[in-house]
Protein backbone atom coordinates (compact mmCIF):
# COMPACT_ATOMS: atom_id res chain seq x y z
CA UNK A 1 0.00 0.00 0.00
CA UNK A 2 2.81 2.46 0.78
CA UNK A 3 4.30 1.43 -2.33
CA UNK A 4 0.86 2.14 -4.54
CA UNK A 5 0.05 5.28 -2.72
CA UNK A 6 3.93 6.70 -3.22
CA UNK A 7 3.63 5.52 -6.52
CA UNK A 8 0.92 7.27 -6.75
CA UNK A 9 1.44 10.89 -5.84
CA UNK A 10 3.85 11.01 -9.36
CA UNK A 11 0.31 9.65 -11.49
CA UNK A 12 -1.42 12.53 -10.10
CA UNK A 13 1.49 15.21 -10.29
CA UNK A 14 1.91 13.80 -14.13
CA UNK A 15 -1.54 13.11 -15.01
CA UNK A 16 -3.34 14.86 -16.65
CA UNK A 17 -0.87 16.26 -18.63
CA UNK A 18 0.44 14.81 -21.68
CA UNK A 19 3.24 12.18 -21.82
CA UNK A 20 3.97 9.22 -23.44
CA UNK A 21 1.71 7.12 -21.36
CA UNK A 22 -1.00 8.53 -20.42
CA UNK A 23 -3.17 7.89 -23.61
CA UNK A 24 -2.71 4.37 -22.29
CA UNK A 25 -3.22 4.34 -18.39
CA UNK A 26 -6.49 3.83 -16.71
CA UNK A 27 -6.76 0.63 -19.21
CA UNK A 28 -6.55 -2.01 -16.75
CA UNK A 29 -8.03 -2.80 -13.46
CA UNK A 30 -3.79 -2.09 -11.66
CA UNK A 31 -4.27 0.95 -13.34
CA UNK A 32 -7.74 1.95 -11.60
CA UNK A 33 -6.54 0.98 -8.36
CA UNK A 34 -2.95 2.74 -8.33
CA UNK A 35 -5.24 5.95 -9.53
CA UNK A 36 -7.92 5.53 -6.61
CA UNK A 37 -5.08 5.30 -3.96
CA UNK A 38 -3.40 8.28 -4.99
CA UNK A 39 -6.44 10.06 -3.85
CA UNK A 40 -6.25 8.28 -0.99
CA UNK A 41 -2.87 9.20 0.07
CA UNK A 42 -3.51 13.30 -1.53
CA UNK A 43 -6.99 13.81 0.15
CA UNK A 44 -7.47 11.49 3.04
CA UNK A 45 -7.51 13.95 6.07
CA UNK A 46 -3.90 13.30 8.21
CA UNK A 47 -3.63 14.59 12.12
CA UNK A 48 -4.66 17.98 10.84
CA UNK A 49 -8.19 17.15 11.03
CA UNK A 50 -8.06 17.11 14.94
CA UNK A 51 -7.03 20.85 14.45
CA UNK A 52 -10.24 22.40 13.20
CA UNK A 53 -11.85 21.90 16.60
CA UNK A 54 -9.86 24.35 17.97
CA UNK A 55 -11.92 27.50 16.90
CA UNK A 56 -15.28 26.22 17.92
CA UNK A 57 -17.02 27.44 21.16
CA UNK A 58 -15.46 24.79 23.43
CA UNK A 59 -12.19 24.92 23.40
CA UNK A 60 -9.65 27.31 24.35
CA UNK A 61 -6.46 27.31 23.05
CA UNK A 62 -3.66 30.13 22.75
CA UNK A 63 -3.87 31.23 19.08
CA UNK A 64 -7.16 31.54 16.68
CA UNK A 65 -7.50 31.72 13.05
CA UNK A 66 -7.02 35.26 11.99
CA UNK A 67 -9.98 35.22 10.31
CA UNK A 68 -11.88 34.62 13.84
CA UNK A 69 -9.91 37.70 15.20
CA UNK A 70 -11.97 40.91 15.44
CA UNK A 71 -13.51 41.69 12.41
CA UNK A 72 -10.30 42.38 10.42
CA UNK A 73 -10.16 39.97 7.45
CA UNK A 74 -10.27 40.86 4.00
CA UNK A 75 -10.41 38.84 0.98
CA UNK A 76 -7.24 39.52 -0.16
CA UNK A 77 -5.73 37.15 2.38
CA UNK A 78 -8.28 34.48 1.63
CA UNK A 79 -7.20 31.06 -0.01
CA UNK A 80 -8.59 27.92 -0.66
CA UNK A 81 -9.67 28.79 -4.20
CA UNK A 82 -7.69 25.68 -5.46
CA UNK A 83 -9.37 23.18 -8.10
CA UNK A 84 -6.31 21.17 -8.66
CA UNK A 85 -7.78 18.27 -7.21
CA UNK A 86 -10.87 18.36 -8.92
CA UNK A 87 -9.03 18.52 -12.18
CA UNK A 88 -6.98 14.91 -11.00
CA UNK A 89 -10.63 13.50 -10.16
CA UNK A 90 -12.47 14.84 -13.35
CA UNK A 91 -9.41 13.03 -15.34
CA UNK A 92 -9.69 10.00 -13.57
CA UNK A 93 -13.91 9.95 -14.58
CA UNK A 94 -12.88 11.50 -17.79
CA UNK A 95 -10.85 8.62 -19.12
CA UNK A 96 -12.60 5.70 -16.94
CA UNK A 97 -13.96 4.76 -19.89
CA UNK A 98 -9.94 3.32 -21.57
CA UNK A 99 -10.41 0.53 -18.94
CA UNK A 100 -14.69 -0.34 -19.56
CA UNK A 101 -13.84 -3.45 -22.15
CA UNK A 102 -10.86 -5.03 -19.68
CA UNK A 103 -13.02 -5.58 -16.21
CA UNK A 104 -16.14 -6.09 -14.74
CA UNK A 105 -19.03 -3.79 -14.71
CA UNK A 106 -18.35 -4.12 -10.67
CA UNK A 107 -15.08 -2.94 -10.64
CA UNK A 108 -15.64 -0.32 -13.72
CA UNK A 109 -18.60 1.15 -11.19
CA UNK A 110 -17.03 0.74 -8.06
CA UNK A 111 -14.25 3.62 -9.28
CA UNK A 112 -16.46 5.57 -10.99
CA UNK A 113 -18.52 5.59 -7.33
CA UNK A 114 -14.69 5.56 -5.69
CA UNK A 115 -13.65 9.26 -8.13
CA UNK A 116 -17.60 10.58 -7.58
CA UNK A 117 -17.04 10.03 -4.09
CA UNK A 118 -13.82 12.32 -4.23
CA UNK A 119 -15.42 14.83 -6.50
CA UNK A 120 -18.69 15.19 -3.66
CA UNK A 121 -15.79 15.69 -0.71
CA UNK A 122 -14.01 18.42 -2.94
CA UNK A 123 -17.40 20.31 -3.40
CA UNK A 124 -18.83 19.49 0.22
CA UNK A 125 -15.86 21.28 1.04
CA UNK A 126 -16.07 24.17 -1.01
CA UNK A 127 -19.66 25.05 -0.86
CA UNK A 128 -19.53 24.63 2.91
CA UNK A 129 -16.52 27.44 2.98
CA UNK A 130 -17.44 29.83 -0.20
CA UNK A 131 -21.28 28.90 -1.16
CA UNK A 132 -21.99 29.02 -4.78
CA UNK A 133 -18.86 28.03 -6.65
CA UNK A 134 -18.59 27.05 -10.43
CA UNK A 135 -19.38 23.43 -10.99
CA UNK A 136 -17.19 21.54 -13.33
CA UNK A 137 -17.22 17.43 -14.32
CA UNK A 138 -14.91 17.61 -16.73
CA UNK A 139 -11.02 18.12 -17.48
CA UNK A 140 -11.04 21.94 -18.72
CA UNK A 141 -8.63 23.13 -21.96
CA UNK A 142 -7.20 26.60 -21.22
CA UNK A 143 -8.84 27.82 -24.44
CA UNK A 144 -12.18 27.16 -23.06
CA UNK A 145 -12.75 30.70 -21.64
CA UNK A 146 -17.01 30.00 -21.67
CA UNK A 147 -16.26 27.58 -18.38
CA UNK A 148 -12.86 28.91 -17.37
CA UNK A 149 -14.91 32.68 -17.22
CA UNK A 150 -18.03 31.56 -15.98
CA UNK A 151 -19.89 33.01 -13.01
CA UNK A 152 -20.66 30.69 -10.18
CA UNK A 153 -23.29 27.77 -10.24
CA UNK A 154 -25.69 28.36 -7.42
CA UNK A 155 -25.68 26.58 -4.46
CA UNK A 156 -29.05 24.57 -5.03
CA UNK A 157 -27.67 23.50 -8.33
CA UNK A 158 -23.85 22.45 -6.54
CA UNK A 159 -25.59 20.21 -3.95
CA UNK A 160 -27.67 18.69 -6.17
CA UNK A 161 -24.53 17.67 -8.34
CA UNK A 162 -22.76 16.57 -4.82
CA UNK A 163 -26.00 14.35 -3.97
CA UNK A 164 -26.19 12.55 -7.64
CA UNK A 165 -22.35 11.74 -7.07
CA UNK A 166 -22.71 10.34 -3.67
CA UNK A 167 -26.03 8.05 -4.40
CA UNK A 168 -24.10 6.67 -7.38
CA UNK A 169 -21.12 5.97 -5.08
CA UNK A 170 -23.58 4.93 -2.43
CA UNK A 171 -25.06 2.22 -4.33
CA UNK A 172 -21.87 1.20 -6.44
CA UNK A 173 -18.73 1.25 -4.56
CA UNK A 174 -17.63 -2.29 -3.20
CA UNK A 175 -18.82 -3.68 0.07
CA UNK A 176 -15.76 -6.26 -0.86
CA UNK A 177 -14.31 -7.59 1.90
CA UNK A 178 -10.96 -6.60 0.89
CA UNK A 179 -12.58 -2.99 0.54
CA UNK A 180 -13.83 -3.05 3.47
CA UNK A 181 -11.75 -4.67 6.22
CA UNK A 182 -8.88 -2.33 6.96
CA UNK A 183 -11.22 0.44 6.80
CA UNK A 184 -8.80 2.76 5.44
CA UNK A 185 -10.71 2.74 1.75
CA UNK A 186 -13.61 3.83 0.01
CA UNK A 187 -16.57 1.30 -0.03
CA UNK A 188 -20.14 1.88 -0.29
CA UNK A 189 -20.55 2.32 3.74
CA UNK A 190 -18.15 4.98 3.81
CA UNK A 191 -20.04 7.11 0.95
CA UNK A 192 -23.19 6.17 2.48
CA UNK A 193 -21.58 7.67 6.12
CA UNK A 194 -20.40 10.83 4.42
CA UNK A 195 -23.36 10.95 2.40
CA UNK A 196 -25.75 11.22 5.65
CA UNK A 197 -22.73 14.26 7.00
CA UNK A 198 -22.98 16.25 3.45
CA UNK A 199 -27.08 16.00 3.64
CA UNK A 200 -27.53 16.98 7.03
CA UNK A 201 -25.35 19.99 7.09
CA UNK A 202 -27.12 21.09 3.81
CA UNK A 203 -30.20 19.99 5.60
CA UNK A 204 -29.84 21.74 8.47
CA UNK A 205 -28.02 24.99 7.11
CA UNK A 206 -30.58 25.53 5.13
CA UNK A 207 -32.91 25.33 7.65
CA UNK A 208 -31.43 27.45 9.83
CA UNK A 209 -30.25 30.05 7.67
CA UNK A 210 -33.65 31.38 6.23
CA UNK A 211 -31.35 34.26 4.66
CA UNK A 212 -31.38 31.94 1.75
CA UNK A 213 -34.47 31.20 1.36
CA UNK A 214 -34.06 27.51 0.50
CA UNK A 215 -36.13 26.38 3.57
CA UNK A 216 -38.76 24.27 1.46
CA UNK A 217 -35.71 22.00 -0.11
CA UNK A 218 -34.34 21.22 3.37
CA UNK A 219 -36.40 18.36 4.16
CA UNK A 220 -35.33 16.54 0.75
CA UNK A 221 -31.31 16.63 2.19
CA UNK A 222 -32.45 15.44 5.67
CA UNK A 223 -34.18 12.84 4.16
CA UNK A 224 -31.67 11.42 2.24
CA UNK A 225 -29.12 11.57 5.31
CA UNK A 226 -32.42 9.58 7.10
CA UNK A 227 -32.25 6.89 4.17
CA UNK A 228 -28.29 6.59 4.31
CA UNK A 229 -28.28 6.09 7.87
CA UNK A 230 -30.77 3.34 7.79
CA UNK A 231 -29.45 1.31 5.19
CA UNK A 232 -26.22 1.35 7.54
CA UNK A 233 -27.61 0.39 10.36
CA UNK A 234 -29.61 -2.22 8.87
CA UNK A 235 -27.04 -3.47 6.09
CA UNK A 236 -23.71 -2.72 7.29
CA UNK A 237 -21.31 -4.68 9.21
CA UNK A 238 -20.55 -1.59 12.06
CA UNK A 239 -21.74 -1.43 15.32
CA UNK A 240 -20.72 0.16 18.88
CA UNK A 241 -17.65 -1.29 20.24
CA UNK A 242 -19.43 -2.11 23.80
CA UNK A 243 -18.66 -4.77 26.51
CA UNK A 244 -15.80 -3.50 27.94
CA UNK A 245 -14.53 -1.16 30.42
CA UNK A 246 -17.08 1.61 30.64
CA UNK A 247 -14.36 4.08 31.80
CA UNK A 248 -11.28 3.28 28.86
CA UNK A 249 -12.94 1.83 25.61
CA UNK A 250 -14.43 5.31 24.47
CA UNK A 251 -11.10 6.37 24.35
CA UNK A 252 -9.50 2.63 23.24
CA UNK A 253 -10.59 4.21 19.72
CA UNK A 254 -8.06 7.18 19.36
CA UNK A 255 -5.00 5.73 21.54
CA UNK A 256 -5.31 1.94 19.57
CA UNK A 257 -2.29 1.44 16.66
CA UNK A 258 -4.71 -0.26 14.89
CA UNK A 259 -8.08 1.01 13.58
CA UNK A 260 -11.35 -0.82 15.20
CA UNK A 261 -12.90 -1.48 11.68
CA UNK A 262 -15.79 -2.63 14.21
CA UNK A 263 -16.48 0.75 14.74
CA UNK A 264 -14.42 2.83 12.43
CA UNK A 265 -15.63 3.12 8.98
CA UNK A 266 -12.85 5.07 7.64
CA UNK A 267 -9.69 5.96 9.02
CA UNK A 268 -6.13 7.12 8.76
CA UNK A 269 -3.60 3.81 9.36
CA UNK A 270 0.27 4.95 11.16
CA UNK A 271 2.70 2.71 12.59
CA UNK A 272 5.60 2.83 14.45
CA UNK A 273 8.62 3.76 12.61
CA UNK A 274 7.05 4.11 9.31
CA UNK A 275 4.56 6.72 9.73
CA UNK A 276 3.84 8.65 12.63
CA UNK A 277 2.26 12.16 13.99
CA UNK A 278 2.51 14.56 17.15
CA UNK A 279 -0.75 14.59 18.71
CA UNK A 280 0.89 13.27 22.07
CA UNK A 281 3.71 16.19 21.71
CA UNK A 282 0.60 18.29 21.21
CA UNK A 283 -1.63 17.07 24.25
CA UNK A 284 0.80 16.74 26.56
CA UNK A 285 3.60 19.05 26.38
CA UNK A 286 4.57 23.05 26.53
CA UNK A 287 6.60 23.20 23.89
CA UNK A 288 3.99 21.61 20.73
CA UNK A 289 0.81 22.38 22.38
CA UNK A 290 -1.60 24.66 21.35
CA UNK A 291 -3.11 24.33 24.69
CA UNK A 292 -6.26 22.57 23.31
CA UNK A 293 -8.69 22.78 26.93
CA UNK A 294 -12.29 22.63 27.36
CA UNK A 295 -14.52 24.89 28.80
CA UNK A 296 -16.43 24.69 31.65
CA UNK A 297 -19.25 25.83 30.43
CA UNK A 298 -19.50 22.99 27.97
CA UNK A 299 -18.02 20.61 30.91
CA UNK A 300 -21.18 21.11 32.67
CA UNK A 301 -22.76 19.41 30.05
CA UNK A 302 -21.43 16.05 30.60
CA UNK A 303 -24.42 14.09 32.43
CA UNK A 304 -24.45 12.33 35.48
CA UNK A 305 -23.81 8.09 35.50
CA UNK A 306 -27.50 8.31 36.48
CA UNK A 307 -29.10 10.54 33.50
CA UNK A 308 -29.65 13.33 35.48
CA UNK A 309 -28.07 16.86 34.47
CA UNK A 310 -25.04 18.08 36.54
CA UNK A 311 -26.45 21.19 36.37
CA UNK A 312 -29.32 20.25 38.29
CA UNK A 313 -26.99 19.19 41.41
CA UNK A 314 -26.80 21.81 44.28
CA UNK A 315 -23.60 23.96 44.34
CA UNK A 316 -22.66 22.75 40.79
CA UNK A 317 -21.34 26.20 40.00
CA UNK A 318 -18.82 26.55 42.61
CA UNK A 319 -18.28 23.01 42.73
CA UNK A 320 -14.15 22.05 42.81
CA UNK A 321 -12.09 19.95 39.94
CA UNK A 322 -11.24 16.94 42.57
CA UNK A 323 -15.57 16.33 42.88
CA UNK A 324 -16.94 17.52 39.40
CA UNK A 325 -15.75 14.10 37.91
CA UNK A 326 -17.97 11.96 40.51
CA UNK A 327 -20.43 9.58 39.10
CA UNK A 328 -19.96 11.40 35.79
CA UNK A 329 -20.03 10.28 32.22
CA UNK A 330 -17.42 8.35 31.44
CA UNK A 331 -16.11 10.01 28.57
CA UNK A 332 -15.42 12.91 30.50
CA UNK A 333 -12.72 11.13 31.73
CA UNK A 334 -11.33 10.09 28.41
CA UNK A 335 -11.63 12.95 27.07
CA UNK A 336 -9.46 15.11 29.44
CA UNK A 337 -7.79 14.66 32.54
CA UNK A 338 -10.01 13.23 35.35
CA UNK A 339 -8.72 13.47 39.44
CA UNK A 340 -7.64 9.74 39.04
CA UNK A 341 -5.57 10.04 35.47
CA UNK A 342 -2.32 8.44 35.33
CA UNK A 343 0.67 7.88 32.97
CA UNK A 344 4.11 5.66 32.26
CA UNK A 345 6.66 8.12 33.49
CA UNK A 346 10.17 7.48 32.61
CA UNK A 347 9.01 4.11 32.28
CA UNK A 348 7.42 3.45 35.29
CA UNK A 349 3.88 2.37 34.99
CA UNK A 350 0.41 3.96 36.46
CA UNK A 351 2.08 7.64 37.98
CA UNK A 352 -0.26 9.71 38.83
CA UNK A 353 -0.59 12.70 36.81
CA UNK A 354 -2.75 15.96 37.08
CA UNK A 355 -3.26 19.05 34.69
CA UNK A 356 -0.16 21.31 33.89
CA UNK A 357 -0.87 25.09 33.55
CA UNK A 358 1.47 25.22 31.45
CA UNK A 359 -0.18 22.91 28.67
CA UNK A 360 -4.06 23.41 29.68
CA UNK A 361 -5.78 26.96 29.84
CA UNK A 362 -8.76 25.82 31.78
CA UNK A 363 -7.53 22.80 33.68
CA UNK A 364 -9.86 20.66 31.72
CA UNK A 365 -6.57 19.47 29.44
CA UNK A 366 -7.25 17.61 26.48
CA UNK A 367 -6.00 13.69 26.41
CA UNK A 368 -8.23 12.16 23.60
CA UNK A 369 -5.58 11.91 21.08
CA UNK A 370 -2.69 11.61 23.11
CA UNK A 371 -0.75 8.35 24.59
CA UNK A 372 -0.58 7.64 28.27
CA UNK A 373 3.79 7.13 27.74
CA UNK A 374 5.77 10.36 27.98
CA UNK A 375 7.90 8.48 25.84
CA UNK A 376 5.45 10.22 23.37
CA UNK A 377 6.02 13.41 24.30
CA UNK A 378 8.15 14.57 20.90
CA UNK A 379 7.42 15.46 17.33
CA UNK A 380 6.19 12.87 15.29
CA UNK A 381 6.64 9.72 16.96
CA UNK A 382 2.72 8.72 17.83
CA UNK A 383 1.56 6.19 15.77
CA UNK A 384 -1.97 5.55 17.05
CA UNK A 385 -4.51 5.62 13.99
CA UNK A 386 -7.17 8.03 13.18
CA UNK A 387 -10.55 7.61 13.23
CA UNK A 388 -12.42 10.06 10.63
CA UNK A 389 -16.15 8.17 10.14
CA UNK A 390 -17.28 6.31 12.88
CA UNK A 391 -20.65 4.43 13.33
CA UNK A 392 -21.27 6.44 16.14
CA UNK A 393 -21.56 9.53 13.92
CA UNK A 394 -24.00 7.45 11.62
CA UNK A 395 -26.27 6.79 14.51
CA UNK A 396 -26.45 10.87 15.93
CA UNK A 397 -26.92 11.65 12.09
CA UNK A 398 -29.85 9.91 12.42
CA UNK A 399 -30.98 10.99 15.29
CA UNK A 400 -30.77 14.21 14.61
CA UNK A 401 -32.19 14.33 11.25
CA UNK A 402 -35.16 12.64 12.44
CA UNK A 403 -35.53 15.38 15.00
CA UNK A 404 -35.17 17.70 12.49
CA UNK A 405 -38.34 16.72 10.52
CA UNK A 406 -40.22 16.16 13.65
CA UNK A 407 -40.00 12.34 13.72
CA UNK A 408 -38.08 11.56 16.90
CA UNK A 409 -39.40 9.53 19.69
CA UNK A 410 -38.44 7.00 22.05
CA UNK A 411 -37.82 4.14 19.34
CA UNK A 412 -35.08 5.76 17.55
CA UNK A 413 -33.99 7.56 20.54
CA UNK A 414 -33.38 3.78 21.81
CA UNK A 415 -31.70 2.73 18.60
CA UNK A 416 -29.55 5.82 18.70
CA UNK A 417 -28.97 8.01 21.54
CA UNK A 418 -29.74 5.40 24.69
CA UNK A 419 -26.84 3.18 22.64
CA UNK A 420 -23.67 5.93 23.21
CA UNK A 421 -24.98 6.32 26.40
CA UNK A 422 -25.12 3.27 27.95
CA UNK A 423 -21.83 2.54 25.93
CA UNK A 424 -20.39 5.31 28.19
CA UNK A 425 -21.83 4.15 31.37
CA UNK A 426 -25.24 6.55 31.47
CA UNK A 427 -28.12 5.75 32.22
CA UNK A 428 -29.89 6.12 28.63
CA UNK A 429 -33.82 7.08 29.61
CA UNK A 430 -35.40 9.72 27.49
CA UNK A 431 -35.26 12.97 29.63
CA UNK A 432 -38.69 14.14 31.03
CA UNK A 433 -37.94 17.42 29.61
CA UNK A 434 -35.89 20.24 28.34
CA UNK A 435 -32.96 21.04 29.80
CA UNK A 436 -33.04 25.00 30.70
CA UNK A 437 -29.03 25.36 30.66
CA UNK A 438 -28.83 23.77 27.48
CA UNK A 439 -31.72 26.01 25.73
CA UNK A 440 -29.84 28.93 27.28
CA UNK A 441 -26.33 27.67 25.76
CA UNK A 442 -27.98 27.33 22.41
CA UNK A 443 -29.34 31.10 22.48
CA UNK A 444 -32.94 30.08 22.71
CA UNK A 445 -32.92 28.86 19.50
CA UNK A 446 -35.13 26.51 20.90
CA UNK A 447 -36.42 24.14 23.40
CA UNK A 448 -37.36 20.80 21.56
CA UNK A 449 -35.96 18.33 24.44
CA UNK A 450 -35.19 16.12 21.47
CA UNK A 451 -32.91 18.44 19.53
CA UNK A 452 -31.21 19.67 22.89
CA UNK A 453 -30.33 16.24 23.95
CA UNK A 454 -28.54 15.17 20.50
CA UNK A 455 -26.55 18.36 20.40
CA UNK A 456 -25.69 17.14 23.58
CA UNK A 457 -24.79 13.93 22.95
CA UNK A 458 -23.34 14.99 19.18
CA UNK A 459 -20.89 17.29 20.97
CA UNK A 460 -19.90 15.21 23.79
CA UNK A 461 -19.69 11.74 21.73
CA UNK A 462 -17.42 13.67 18.37
CA UNK A 463 -15.44 15.76 20.45
CA UNK A 464 -12.33 16.87 18.93
CA UNK A 465 -13.28 14.91 15.75
CA UNK A 466 -13.73 17.71 12.89
CA UNK A 467 -16.81 18.12 13.24
CA UNK A 468 -17.59 20.68 15.63
CA UNK A 469 -17.08 24.34 13.38
CA UNK A 470 -19.40 22.80 10.60
CA UNK A 471 -22.23 21.89 13.32
CA UNK A 472 -22.00 25.71 14.90
CA UNK A 473 -22.10 26.92 10.78
CA UNK A 474 -25.04 24.99 9.95
CA UNK A 475 -26.78 25.32 13.13
CA UNK A 476 -26.50 29.29 12.87
CA UNK A 477 -24.45 29.47 16.45
CA UNK A 478 -21.62 31.34 15.26
CA UNK A 479 -21.89 33.72 18.16
CA UNK A 480 -21.06 30.67 20.59
CA UNK A 481 -17.49 31.25 19.13
CA UNK A 482 -17.29 34.54 21.23
CA UNK A 483 -17.59 32.94 24.26
CA UNK A 484 -15.55 33.91 27.16
CA UNK A 485 -13.59 30.66 28.40
CA UNK A 486 -14.08 29.48 31.44
CA UNK A 487 -11.97 27.03 33.59
CA UNK A 488 -11.97 25.81 36.59
CA UNK A 489 -13.47 26.88 39.98
CA UNK A 490 -11.32 28.39 42.49
CA UNK A 491 -12.44 29.38 46.03
CA UNK A 492 -9.17 31.46 46.69
CA UNK A 493 -6.09 33.14 45.54
CA UNK A 494 -2.65 32.15 47.39
CA UNK A 495 -4.31 28.66 48.57
CA UNK A 496 -2.67 25.16 47.00
CA UNK A 497 -4.61 22.79 45.09
CA UNK A 498 -3.97 19.66 44.99
CA UNK A 499 -6.20 18.43 41.64
CA UNK A 500 -5.23 14.68 42.29
CA UNK A 501 -4.77 13.97 46.09
CA UNK A 502 -1.42 12.82 46.06
CA UNK A 503 0.07 15.40 48.53
CA UNK A 504 1.90 17.28 45.69
CA UNK A 505 0.82 20.77 44.98
CA UNK A 506 -0.54 20.81 41.43
CA UNK A 507 -1.89 25.27 41.74
CA UNK A 508 -2.08 28.03 43.13
CA UNK A 509 -3.07 31.23 41.86
CA UNK A 510 -1.10 34.64 42.60
CA UNK A 511 -1.17 38.06 41.84
CA UNK A 512 2.27 37.95 41.49
CA UNK A 513 5.33 36.19 40.51
CA UNK A 514 6.18 33.89 37.99
CA UNK A 515 3.52 31.27 36.12
CA UNK A 516 4.43 27.70 35.51
CA UNK A 517 2.84 24.13 34.82
CA UNK A 518 1.76 24.60 38.57
CA UNK A 519 1.09 28.46 38.82
CA UNK A 520 -1.05 31.12 37.40
CA UNK A 521 -0.80 34.64 37.95
CA UNK A 522 -3.46 36.86 37.50
CA UNK A 523 -2.75 39.51 34.73
CA UNK A 524 -4.06 40.84 31.32
CA UNK A 525 -4.38 36.68 30.04
CA UNK A 526 -5.91 35.04 33.36
CA UNK A 527 -8.66 36.66 35.61
CA UNK A 528 -11.08 34.89 38.03
CA UNK A 529 -14.67 35.90 37.32
CA UNK A 530 -15.41 37.32 40.88
CA UNK A 531 -11.87 38.92 41.54
CA UNK A 532 -10.41 36.86 44.12
CA UNK A 533 -12.14 33.80 43.41
CA UNK A 534 -14.26 32.17 40.63
CA UNK A 535 -13.66 30.76 37.65
CA UNK A 536 -10.40 30.66 35.95
CA UNK A 537 -10.69 32.85 32.98
CA UNK A 538 -8.07 33.04 29.70
CA UNK A 539 -8.22 35.05 26.73
CA UNK A 540 -9.31 38.62 26.62
CA UNK A 541 -6.16 39.33 23.90
CA UNK A 542 -7.38 37.17 21.29
CA UNK A 543 -10.43 38.75 20.89
CA UNK A 544 -12.81 36.36 18.55
CA UNK A 545 -15.80 38.17 16.86
CA UNK A 546 -18.66 36.85 15.23
CA UNK A 547 -20.29 38.42 12.13
CA UNK A 548 -22.47 37.00 10.47
CA UNK A 549 -20.60 37.30 7.13
CA UNK A 550 -18.51 34.78 8.40
CA UNK A 551 -21.08 31.84 7.53
CA UNK A 552 -19.12 32.71 4.00
CA UNK A 553 -15.67 33.42 3.73
CA UNK A 554 -15.11 35.98 0.97
CA UNK A 555 -13.97 34.93 -2.56
CA UNK A 556 -10.47 35.42 -2.86
CA UNK A 557 -9.31 38.82 -4.29
CA UNK A 558 -6.96 37.19 -6.93
CA UNK A 559 -9.87 34.99 -8.16
CA UNK A 560 -11.91 38.02 -8.67
CA UNK A 561 -9.34 39.66 -10.71
CA UNK A 562 -9.34 36.92 -12.85
CA UNK A 563 -12.73 36.60 -13.59
CA UNK A 564 -15.07 39.36 -12.19
CA UNK A 565 -17.93 36.86 -13.00
CA UNK A 566 -17.67 35.04 -10.06
CA UNK A 567 -19.18 38.14 -7.98
CA UNK A 568 -18.43 38.11 -4.14
CA UNK A 569 -20.29 36.93 -1.10
CA UNK A 570 -22.54 39.21 0.59
CA UNK A 571 -21.14 41.42 3.68
CA UNK A 572 -17.50 41.22 1.56
CA UNK A 573 -17.80 43.32 -1.03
Amino acid sequence: MATLCCSCNDFLTIYPENSISSDEFLSSEKDLELYANGFLNAYLPNQNFVFSDQYTDYIATVGSTAFLIADAWRPEQQGGWGWGELRNINWFLNNLHRAKDNVSPEIYNHYEGVGRFWRAYFYYDKVRTFGDVPWYDRVLEPDDEAQLYKPRDSREYVMDKVLEDLNFAAEYCSTNAVMTASSNRITRWVALAFKARICLFEGTYRKYHTELNLTSSAEKFLREAVSACEIVMRDGPYRLVTGGDVKKQYRSLFISANLNTTEVILGRTYKEGVSMHELTWMSFTAAGSSRWSLIKQFVNQYLMLDGSRFTDQTGYETMSYTNEFTNRDNRLAQTVIAPDYVRKLGGVDNRPYAPRFNVTLTGYQLIKWGLDDDKYDSQYISYNSLPILRYAEVLLSYAEAKAELGEMDETVWNQTIRLLRERAGVNGAVPATHDPYLATYYLNQTTDKWILEIRRERAIELCYEWVRYDDLMRWKMGKLIEMPWYGIYIGAKDTPYDLNSDGITDLTISDSGSGGSDRIVIGDAYQLTEGNRGYLVYGAPINRMWTDRKYLHPIPTGAIQINPALGQNPGWE
